[in-house]
């Protein structure tokens, strides 16, 4: 059990709080501390709708934007490794709403009036959006493996043109805004043949504003292209993104094709692993981080509650008290920019933490700041004191569970196996190479380095440093690489390498050329024959060699 507390200067405890996890801690903090300075401020009419506890209880959630038919609900499929209830895929646009993949003890499909009153789920909060947008809403349940892990939402295909906004019946933006918050990974899927970025689209991707850290881009049937047509795709997408992220960073691209069917083109081959590869170690990482990622979304929350309350205490502070009250309200919304400028510079405030202005403005139109409430400074300091000295103890516990319990990642489905076995990514390439074979993989090249090795004048069998030096700097690698190599392959640390020493110097380098990365200790099978404690292994090497 972890706890902190408060203490007086007389040694007392005050407001003494003991948690027995980090969700715990984060729920309790949220609703004693930031919880009333958000409802003094009507922060949830302005911004977000206040936490609950299925919000923080809930799973790790994967939400999936794209255009229609760019694989959006076939890259579900290829995770899960089946169907879910309620899965449709085709050419044409064929989810029309958001489908909230999750896991369950019986496979079925709850409609969404019926998920938004359900306390042990994350959506409650959705019913403001309506019934336009809950008659296309849905959680498909059932057992999978990776849904013990993670969630996943799938959203409706984006169109390009007016007529589809129209007719969705709900803001579509704010919906996504609302996922992009709660959330723990955005996925953008494209297809190498649909690279133009709608209108919609545009829109979509803005209303993930300050949630760029989730965001990750997904170039997926890059299989149906050549390697030269890839490049040029791959940087018309990068221009394309660059325009609608707002970000100095460039954002990550994973290629690849994800479904279960055979590459059109397989001279990517190796690529498209690595790249698969990458991106579900991202995606198996979630659960070990979501309560990281909990933590940093509150310290946001709260910041931007801070920023709120000051808003709108200043609009309170600067209204007449008896007439001319329309008339000044236009001047503050119109100075509104002014203002965050001036509260910038009096409470140490980053632009950055600041919300859109123009957002801002077009909400402030529909109330009366007569009726706002003035700053009360108890509320800041209570938020204050949480950043400054709660969070650090949730830090520690976050660390101590980490500890405590054996890392987490999602397993099952296409995770399974994904690494291990010949059909693992980078099975027998690098140092991985020849770990299944009998013989010693680096006698395929010995003769050639056997050759170099006698050039260099070996005494009783042995190259000294100095000599092997010079052969090794030929390869142009840096002297630290070089150094690496040299200590794995000097088995028995004298300094000096005999001629399978030499020639596992040769190999190493080779590997490193190549572009793999080198081992941190020499695997059992790359361990020069005569230098291994199994006596039997000499007997099968000099056979080998007769």
């Amino acid at each position: 059990m972890f706890s902190w507390a408060n203490k007086e200067q007389g040694g007392r405890n005050k407001d003494s709080e003991m948690f027995q996890t980090v969700t715990e801690g984060l729920q309790s903090l949220y609703s004693k501390k930031l919880l009333p300075l958000e409802e003094t401020y009507l922060f949830h009419d302005f911004h977000s709708p206040a936490l609950e506890a299925a919000d923080f209880q809930s799973k790790p959630m994967v939400l999936l934007v794209g255009q229609y038919s760019t694989g959006k609900t076939t890259f579900i499929r290829y995770l899960l490794e089946q169907d879910f209830p309620g899965m449709r895929i085709g050419p044409e646009p064929t989810t029309d709403g958001f489908i909230a993949v999750m896991y369950g003890e019986n496979e079925g499909v709850i409609p969404g009036n019926a998920l938004v009153v359900d306390p042990k789920k994350p959506f409650r909060k959705l019913n403001a959006f309506g019934n336009a947008f809950l008659n296309r809403f849905i959680c498909s349940q059932m057992p999978n493996q990776v849904l013990q892990s993670i969630s996943v939402i799938d959203t409706p295909g984006i169109l390009s043109g007016e007529k589809q906004r129209i007719s969705r019946g709900y803001d579509f933006s704010e919906v996504l805004r609302w996922f992009g918050e709660r959330v723990d990974r955005i996925i953008l899927l494209f297809d190498a043949h649909k690279l133009d970025i709608s209108d919609e689209f545009s829109e979509a991707i803005r209303a993930f504003r300050g949630q760029d850290d989730k965001i990750r881009v997904v170039l997926n049937k890059a299989d149906q292209v050549d390697t030269q047509q890839l490049m040029r795709v791959y940087g018309a997408l990068m221009w394309s993104l660059g325009k609608v992220i707002n970000t100095p960073e460039v954002v990550r691209v994973y290629l690849g094709s994800f479904w279960a069917k055979p590459l059109q083109n397989t001279e990517n081959r190796r690529l498209f692993e690595a790249e698969t590869q990458d991106l579900f170690k991202d995606i198996q990482g979630l659960p070990r981080n979501a309560a990281l990622r909990k933590l940093n979304d509150l310290i946001k929350r709260a910041r931007l509650a801070k920023v709120h309350a000051y808003i709108i205490s200043y609009l309170k502070k600067e209204m007449p008290s008896l007439f001319g009250k329309e008339k000044k309200k236009e001047e503050l919304i119109s100075r509104l920019p002014e203002i965050y400028c001036i509260l910038q510079r009096e409470h140490h405030i980053s632009a950055g933490d600041f919300p859109n202005v123009t957002k801002m403005q077009e909400q402030l139109q529909n109330y009366d700041f007569s009726k706002f409430p003035s700053l009360k400074t108890k509320l800041i300091e209570s938020v204050d004191k949480m950043l400054a000295n709660k969070i650090a103890g949730l830090m520690s516990m976050i660390r101590e569970e980490e500890s405590r319990q054996p890392p987490q990642q999602v397993s099952g489905g296409a995770f399974e196996g994904s690494q291990d076995g010949p059909f693992g990514h980078g099975y027998e390439e690098g140092v991985r190479a020849g770990a299944d074979a009998e013989d010693w993989i680096v006698c395929r090249d010995k003769p050639k380095y056997d050759e170099i090795f006698y050039t260099l004048m070996p005494v009783n069998g042995r190259v000294s440093g100095a000599n092997a030096k010079k052969e090794m700097m030929n390869s142009r690698l840096p002297n630290t690489v070089l150094g690496k190599i040299w200590k794995l392959a000097d088995c028995d640390h004298d300094g000096m390498l005999d001629d399978e020493e030499f020639a596992l110097a040769q190999h190493l380098i080779k590997i490193k050329l190549e572009g793999f990365e080198l081992p941190s200790e020499l695997p059992p099978h790359l361990v020069p024959p005569s230098h291994r404690k199994d006596p039997t292994a000499d007997t099968l090497y000099n056979h080998q060699e007769d």
